[in-house]
Parts: structure tokens; C-alpha cells; sequence
């Protein structure tokens, strides 16, 4: 099965932000993440709807937007506009996961619900047909750089299979610690797309970078 790459900027020299993405761009990246923190779902403060439109402005690729903040539904219009194609909510965040998923698909978005490493798959089964993507947090959010919790390669199983189940074909993100030597463990337990941060933003060659991460994931490079 062949992975998608989606480098993060949050590993990014933000001095040279359009530079930093025009790289991964040219080496063969599929989307950009954005991480959006707001300092009171996680421990960070990042960037707003303002940044994510500058990006827009910079790249052909789409935006992969990841809202770790609470109460996103009064941020989905903003970001919308902004140029987001995937938007991602918590579900740890919303009480109306549900309502929240289907006004992101009325926007013309992809619908992306995430999950924490304690919060269990579970928590999937009654929105399984309203995401278009599963994101399986592979560390506590909130800093990048972090290690890769090993039993996330179970994790991203037991959520595939929930999802086969409900007859969804949902995407299966994979974010923090991603590298080489989890990436075929991930794959083959049913992970689609991989954020990677410092693995392709702080190596020489991004491009071999990317490279390697597909090859690990045993697609091609």
C-alpha cells in the first residue's frame, strides 16, 4: 500500500518557512502538516488561520491542518477560508464529535478526528463513517522532536480494524517520532499517511529523507 507523506512544519526554520516548504515541496512531499496549538489543549502555542493562508499562498500541495485546541468548532469557517484541504479536530476536545466532523465535510474539507496515546480506539466506532481520516497520536501532543510510543503500531491496528468494520475506508495518520524504523511496522499495520517532522525537516536531504520513509514503509521511493 503506498504511504503519503506530509512533512510537519512544526520541525521547520520559520525564518525561512516558504524556503523550508518549497524544499519538501520539490522532494517529493504529498501535503504539508500544520500544527495549530492553542496553549491550553496542549502545552504550546503555534499558529492561527493567518499563517495557514500565507502557506496556502507559498504551495501547490495541500494543507493538512491538525487543531490541537479547545472548542474548534468556532475556528472551523477560519480555517476553511484559510485554504486548510484536510482539517483534523481532537476527539478529546469536542462534546458533538459527530455534528463536528459533518460541518467540516459541509465546508468542502476532508474530515480528520484524532486521538490521543491513553484515549482508546473505541472512542471511533460512532463516527467511524463521518471521518475521512484517523489521526493516531504516536506521542503526547503539544512539542515536537518527541520518542515514538511503541504501542502505537498496535493502536494503528486495532483502529483499522474498527474501521473495516464500519465499512469505512478512512485514511490512517500517523504522528510523532515517525522514522525509518517504524515506519514498515506502521505500514503494515494499516497506517496511509506519515507526519514526520524532524526525520525530513532536520536532515541535509529532505528529499532522501522522504525517500526513506516510503522505502521503510515498503512502497516506493
Amino acid at each position: 500500500m503506498s504511504v503519503r507523506i506530509a512533512p510537519s512544519i512544526l520541525a521547520a526554520d520559520f525564518a525561512r518557512l516558504a524556503d523550508e516548504i518549497g524544499n519538501v515541496e520539490a522532494a517529493g512531499a504529498d501535503q504539508i502538516h500544520v500544527d495549530v496549538m492553542d496553549g491550553h489543549f496542549v502545552p504550546n502555542i503555534t499558529v492561527g488561520p493567518p499563517v495557514v493562508a500565507a502557506i496556502r499562498r507559498v504551495t501547490s500541495l495541500p494543507l493538512d491542518v491538525h487543531l490541537m485546541i479547545s472548542a474548534p468548532d468556532r475556528y472551523l469557517e477560519a480555517f476553511a477560508e484559510a485554504g486548510a484541504a484536510i482539517l483534523t479536530v481532537h476527539a478529546e476536545a469536542t462534546a458533538h464529535l459527530h455534528r463536528t466532523l459533518n460541518r467540516i465535510r459541509q465546508l468542502g474539507l476532508r474530515a480528520g478526528v484524532a486521538i490521543n496515546p491513553s484515549t482508546p480506539v473505541d472512542v471511533l466506532r460512532e463516527v467511524a463513517n463521518e471521518a475521512d481520516l484517523v489521526l493516531v497520536m504516536s506521542v503526547n501532543p503539544g512539542f515536537g522532536g518527541q520518542t515514538f510510543i511503541p504501542r502505537s503500531v498496535k493502536k494503528v491496528a486495532l483502529a483499522r480494524t474498527l474501521l473495516t468494520t464500519a465499512g469505512s475506508a478512512a485514511d490512517i495518520e500517523v504522528d510523532g517520532g515517525v522514522d525509518v524504523t517504524n515506519a514498515g511496522a506502521l505500514s503494515e499495520a494499516g497506517a496511509t499517511m506519515f507526519v514526520a517532522g524532524v526525520s525530513i525537516f532536520r536532515t541535509p536531504d529532505p528529499g532522501e529523507a522522504i525517500r526513506a520513509l516510503r522505502r521503510a514503509a515498503g512502497t516506493r521511493a
